[in-house]
């Protein structure tokens, strides 16, 4: 499927006259399903952005019922079975677990993804024909984590070694970022491993302090485990980390690599607006990010003792103080 710029085509929707986009309704009820509380601010910012560009009033059209499983991924299931108990009129999933969980939830309630590779994971049939009720975005999140390794070799030069967390809760998409590091990692002369998978944040510590314990020179670790519990767990062990999120370095993590966020969540209520207005999910084709972003976090990067390369720092989108 030819690559469309997202963002491109949102700032042509917002041109359109309000008259024509928002239809009159009753109000509707947005469901929306998250994992943690980090992305959230930024996320119900944007969405209800977007929503206001496209015509619809937070309060006067619409409500956003929000469910978070606090990092406890197990807990995902019965959220998403809340949501369709409520009777949302869309669902938007954040992440591949949320999304997951939406589509296992409900063959019928329309489900709006932002998810790492959704045909890998068998969220959709195809990006171009996604099929039955699950459209949105892809994050190519696998992609993001594996170029996280490329950008530790040129922050860091004298790394050797670098590790990877991933999540056994997530187990396809992992399989397949697993497979993005470790080809990142070939005809190079930087080793992949430790390679610790986890179920759940009770498992977490100590899977940092395997990585510590091993020598490992960074972590790349993925993005669907718990932002801010790896906040506290990399800094306390001083250990470089990144992945694929952004809210990772917002919240004090080294580096993060990966589709514009922001950007993201508002672009979502593209779709939540077609649905919204009578469309199929499965008549939208999933779209793909054009635009990444690379966050550096200064502050942290000091503390740890790192100095970041003028050339490395030249490319960063965004470097926090």
């Amino acid at each position: 499927m030819k690559r469309r710029h997202f963002m491109a085509l949102l700032g042509a929707a917002t041109a359109w006259p309000l008259a024509a986009r928002a239809q009159p309704s009753a109000m509707k009820r947005i469901g929306a399903l998250v994992i943690d509380n980090s992305d959230v601010p930024s996320f119900l910012k944007e969405l209800r952005e977007g929503l206001r560009e496209l015509g619809h009033i937070d309060g006067q059209d619409y409500t956003i019922e929000l469910r978070s499983a606090d990092g406890q991924l197990s807990r995902l299931p019965e959220l998403a079975a809340e949501l369709v108990r409520l009777k949302v009129d869309v669902i938007v999933a954040l992440y591949t677990p949320c999304a997951l969980a939406a589509k296992q939830a409900t063959r019928e309630i329309p489900i709006v993804i932002m998810a790492g590779d959704p045909v890998v994971t068998g969220l959709v049939d195809s990006l171009a024909r996604p099929g039955a009720n699950v459209t949105g975005l892809s994050q190519m999140g696998a992609e993001a984590h594996g170029k996280c390794v490329e950008l530790f070799r040129d922050m860091l030069p004298s790394a050797t070694k670098i590790a990877a967390i991933a999540n056994a809760d997530d187990p396809s998409f992992a399989k397949f970022l697993l497979e993005q590091i470790h080809r990142a990692g070939a005809g190079t002369a930087t080793e992949i491993g430790p390679i610790v998978m986890v179920r759940g944040p009770d498992e977490l510590e100590a899977a940092v302090a395997t990585v510590v314990k091993e020598k490992a020179d960074a972590l790349v670790y993925q993005a669907s485990l718990p932002t801010k519990r790896m906040v506290e767990l990399t800094l306390a062990h001083r250990l470089p980390a990144a992945t694929g999120v952004r809210a990772f370095a917002e919240n004090g993590g080294l580096m993060s690599y990966g589709a514009d966020g922001p950007a993201l969540f508002r672009y979502a209520a593209t779709f939540v607006h077609k649905i919204l207005r009578g469309e199929k999910p499965a008549d939208l084709p999933v779209e793909q990010p054009v635009k990444f972003e690379l966050v550096i976090n200064l502050k942290t990067a000091k503390l740890l003792g790192i100095t970041i390369p003028p050339s490395l720092l030249a490319r960063a989108d965004d470097a926090i103080e």
